[in-house]
């Protein structure tokens, strides 16, 4: 750190984004990415021509991809933010939403950005305690003094609330923004985006970087009351209105336009995902029933960083957390069937010992 650096984000303990190491061939299994590629259409958009128009800038309002977007969800175009991935979507929110008395709610565990966006806009919040089987207690999120963040289905644990769950929060908020981020949605929840045609202070954000194979892209939507996504467009247009590159763009449409071969990806990652928890828990693990590309999972005889680390050395990594409560286990992010074959042959020897 240098001696330059304002004063006000030295204390930032900055988000930890999932390994990326290049000193072996990894079964990659950490970062919740899709193991499938992108659908031919989006391999077959990014041709010579759209890499010559690189040379322009692309349109800042992104009007097609609005329009498909919107087409898909059955929403108007002035109900759709894009933003360069649900990161800076959660990142103009806090800006937008927080602040002047107003706090931020959201719970102890779950995705770790919240708390460094909140740090970064010095932000008050409350990290609600989940329960004891880590759900959360919806009750505790009424009548907040500021914006509520949830992940649904929440990281790293997979659990997700139901449609009704998430309104009554919003119900019980009507002078608050409430964001409801679905990065998981596609893997066995229901989203809540048609509530936003009820409720005003609804902000559903969502990103192509799972479901949709594009976490390279950098690409995210909202899907907002009007009010709402004019609120987000200042802050993008106050800070880079050019945030969405020419290439993205193009690969975002074509995606949007092979919606079915990504959601045929997502039911075998979801067939694969209840394959990997029997297999699991016949090795003696505990796994939290999860409705995202990943689960959650503990040994009840061996350690979860040695678990982790055991993996690691014999090429295969997954995400382990050190805070108290979750630090015996790993979350495993759903590949093929063959990739956690790999995984759950290298846990049978580390478990023999």
């Amino acid at each position: 750190m240098s001696r330059f650096l304002n004063s006000r984000f030295q204390g930032i303990d900055a988000y930890t984004p999932g390994e990326q190491p290049k000193d072996m061939v990894y079964v990659k299994l950490n970062t919740n990415e899709s193991p499938y590629p992108p659908s031919p259409e989006v391999i077959g958009a990014i041709t010579a021509e759209e890499v010559k128009l690189l040379k322009l800038y692309p349109d800042p309002e992104a009007k097609i991809l609005k329009e498909k977007i919107a087409n898909l969800y059955g929403v108007t175009s002035k109900n759709v933010f894009v933003s360069n991935g649900s990161d800076d979507i959660l990142n103009f929110a806090f800006m937008a939403f927080c602040g002047d008395g107003k706090v931020a709610d959201f719970p102890d565990i779950t995705y770790g950005f919240y708390k460094v966006f909140a740090d970064l806009h010095n932000v008050k919040y409350n990290a609600l305690p989940l329960k004891y089987d880590f759900t959360i207690d919806i009750e505790k999120y009424f009548n907040a003094n500021g914006m509520v963040v949830i992940a649904n289905p929440n990281a790293p644990t997979g659990i997700a609330l139901t449609v009704d769950e998430v309104e009554s929060i919003v119900a019980n908020n009507k002078d608050n923004v409430v964001l409801i981020d679905e990065a998981y949605i596609d893997f066995g929840g229901e989203s809540c985006y048609k509530l936003t045609e009820k409720y005003d202070n609804l902000l559903v954000v969502q990103t192509f970087s799972k479901s949709r194979s594009m976490a390279g892209a950098r690409l995210g939507f909202a899907i907002a009351s009007e009010g709402i996504i004019e609120d987000l467009e200042k802050i993008k247009y106050s800070t880079n209105p050019y945030n969405i590159n020419r290439l993205t763009m193009v690969a975002g449409e074509a995606a949007i336009d092979s919606n079915e071969y990504y959601m045929d990806n997502c039911k075998k990652i979801c067939e694969t995902r209840e394959y990997t928890t029997t297999e699991l828990e016949k090795l003696g693990f505990e796994v939290i029933p999860s409705k995202a590309n990943f689960v959650f999972a503990k040994h009840g005889a061996i350690d979860g960083e040695k678990i982790y680390e055991e993996l690691k050395a014999n090429g295969v990594l997954v995400r382990h957390f050190t805070a108290e409560r979750i630090c015996q286990y790993n979350r495993i992010t759903i590949g093929t069937k063959e990739q956690m074959d790999i995984m759950l042959d290298k846990l049978k020897n580390i478990i023999r010992g």
